[in-house]
């Protein structure tokens, strides 16, 4: 794999956070060495990278007084937002729940479909799923569970996937760290583990790249959420703060356009400019011609080859299987392979999805507690 790095599923990995909270309240040793607590708050932020973060510690002051007692997690494979978070609310990797990627092809409709906006999505979402969340099975064992995130997204598809088993505390004043933070209070009260939900670091670095000061600043503002948050920490409350991937920018003369070069031809093109998944008839000859053309910029794999060299998790179920690429192609450095078929990609500048540690590694933060 050279310069990539492959998830931890067995260990430090988002998939392993909620499993691990589950060991906590059960009384069982978790996987990841959480400190014990009578209540969790897991915090999500949205593109919330190790290595972005680490290199900024000066526009960060609170995080900077306690990443160095944070611990490095992985993020799965796509390195992105639908995967990751439905790893994290099913405490599996995506060869078993069966969200492997940003867009991909779903045998069930015959389309490529978005799983973020569930643009030619199945109408089943709980079956298309494959596995409980695990807000469900500490709802089955009597503890409660509550989500702090977008009012918009409360009926949304990724949350019927991924947090299914919450009450949902919506957020009207995105932005706003008193309103969130009171939400958690609010949802603390009669709850014991309380997920909370921060998307604008990921959307101002598609928008304007991490090397941006728009992202900067945007990165100060998670700064004083997460201080805000701890407020609410205690020897009983614990808060787990981490990110579901990295962001990397990639400059206009670092984009393949797949249609101008002529990689299309006998394609239907899923994924992301970070890692493509590619549907076809013949894939030995696709991977060959995608693999001369792109050369050191990218790695181009068979999907057998993927599964089995552990990208999707320890098992990859035949459901599952059907939704990966034929072809998977995994960018190097800071290159991307766009498509026309999806016109809104041109105007991203952070990007993320490939299998770089820049957008691998997430901190988890961990806050109160008592071990």
């Amino acid at each position: 794999m050279g310069d990539f790095l492959l998830p931890r599923y067995d260990g430090d990995c988002l998939t392993n956070l909620l499993p691990s909270v589950q060991d906590r309240l059960a009384g069982r040793v978790p996987v990841i060495d959480i400190p014990k607590a009578e209540k969790y708050i897991v915090v999500l932020v949205d593109g919330f990278g190790w290595h972005q973060v680490q290199r900024n510690l000066d526009h960060c002051e609170f995080v900077s007084g306690v990443l160095g007692s944070a611990r490095r997690l992985t993020t799965a494979v796509p390195s992105t937002t639908a995967t990751a978070l439905s790893c994290l609310g099913c405490g599996t990797p995506p060869g078993r729940h069966g969200v492997v990627g940003y867009s991909f092809f779903e045998p069930s409709v015959g389309k490529i479909v978005n799983a973020l906006t569930w643009e030619n999505g199945p109408d089943d979402v709980e079956a298309f799923r494959q596995a409980p969340t695990r807000f469900q099975e500490l709802g089955a064992v009597g503890c409660a569970c509550a989500a702090v995130t977008l009012a918009r997204f409360e009926a949304s598809a990724l949350t019927r996937t991924a947090f299914s088993g919450t009450t949902q505390f919506p957020v009207t004043a995105e932005g706003e760290p008193e309103h969130v933070v009171q939400l958690v209070a609010d949802a603390l009260v009669g709850h014991d583990v309380v997920y909370c939900y921060e998307r604008l670091l990921d959307h101002t670095g598609h928008g304007h790249g991490v090397a941006s000061w728009q992202w900067l600043d945007r990165l100060g503002a998670v700064d004083d959420l997460i201080a805000a948050l701890a407020e609410l920490s205690s020897p009983e409350v614990c808060i787990l703060v981490t990110g579901d991937h990295g962001m990397i920018d990639v400059p206009a003369e670092r984009r393949v356009v797949a249609e101008d070069e002529g990689l299309a031809d006998g394609v239907l093109i899923g994924g992301e400019g970070r890692l493509r998944q590619l549907y076809c008839h013949d894939p030995a000859t696709v991977a060959a011609r995608w693999a001369r053309h792109l050369g050191e910029r990218a790695a181009v794999w068979r999907r057998q080859d993927a599964i089995e060299a552990g990208w999707f998790g320890p098992e990859v179920t035949a459901t599952t299987a059907a939704r990966i690429g034929d072809v998977l192609v995994a960018m190097r450095d800071d290159w991307a392979v766009m498509s026309t078929t999806f016109p809104g990609e041109f105007s991203i500048v952070g990007m993320h999805g490939s299998l770089t540690p820049e957008e691998m590694e997430v901190p988890l933060l961990i806050l109160g507690g008592a071990q």
